[in-house]
């Protein structure tokens, strides 16, 4: 994870979620195939906007947290792909 070269600088109540990489073996050392894999529904947060008026954003830059299974638009940045999603889109911090 490159902090110092990530440019993007979310607006508003909105947060930069480096994803988990997926599971590729379950813990009974099943081996998951591509395609049968999920999208993994947690991540490390890289970056956060400041907040709306009245409501500052609550996570920070290192958090580990949980989020919903469509939540955030994708994008890719120097070949490393992020989401970007609203905070309501957070569940909880690890």
């Amino acid at each position: 994870m490159a902090k110092s070269k990530l440019t993007i600088k979310p607006l508003a109540d909105r947060v930069l979620v480096q994803p988990s990489t997926p599971e590729t073996v379950t813990k009974g050392g099943i081996i998951i195939p591509d395609t049968a894999k999920e999208k993994p529904q947690k991540g490390i947060v890289v970056a956060a906007g400041p907040g709306k008026k009245d409501e500052p954003v609550t996570v920070k830059v290192g958090d580990s947290v949980l989020y919903g299974k469509y939540a955030g638009t994708e994008i890719t940045v120097d070949g490393q792909e992020y989401l970007i999603m609203r905070e309501a889109d957070i569940f909880a911090i690890l």
